[in-house]
């Protein structure tokens, strides 16, 4: 129940903040469908990003607290496990700084 609470709450920020972003000066004759379209993809460059980061914590997170749990239950493995640890962190960071990219493609756009 908690997950759908959390899940909710995501979505209704998403869309708060979007309304501003969205939103036209002078009413619906000051940009036409161009300002929709900026608006857009400003919107998907910050989705793009928010969620790219938001992942990408999670997966470090959960390489971080597993790397820890098996050196924890085999001390003398830590030699073994601190590359693929180190190789997998930096895997996951490079996904987050390609949707950091496209967010700066998508802004240039605008």
């Amino acid at each position: 129940m908690r997950k759908w609470k959390i899940a909710f709450m995501v979505i209704g920020l998403v869309l708060l903040i979007s309304s501003p972003i969205l939103a036209q000066e002078g009413g619906a004759t000051a940009g036409g469908n161009n300002a929709i379209a900026k608006g857009l993809i400003g919107l998907g460059a910050g989705l793009a990003i928010g969620l790219a980061a938001l992942g990408g914590g999670i997966g470090q997170g959960t390489a971080a607290g597993g790397a820890q749990q098996g050196i924890a239950r085999n001390p003398g493995a830590t030699d073994k496990m601190f590359v693929p640890y180190i190789l997998g962190l930096a895997f996951i960071e490079s996904l987050v700084l390609y949707a950091f990219v496209i967010a700066f493609i998508l802004k240039g756009m605008m």
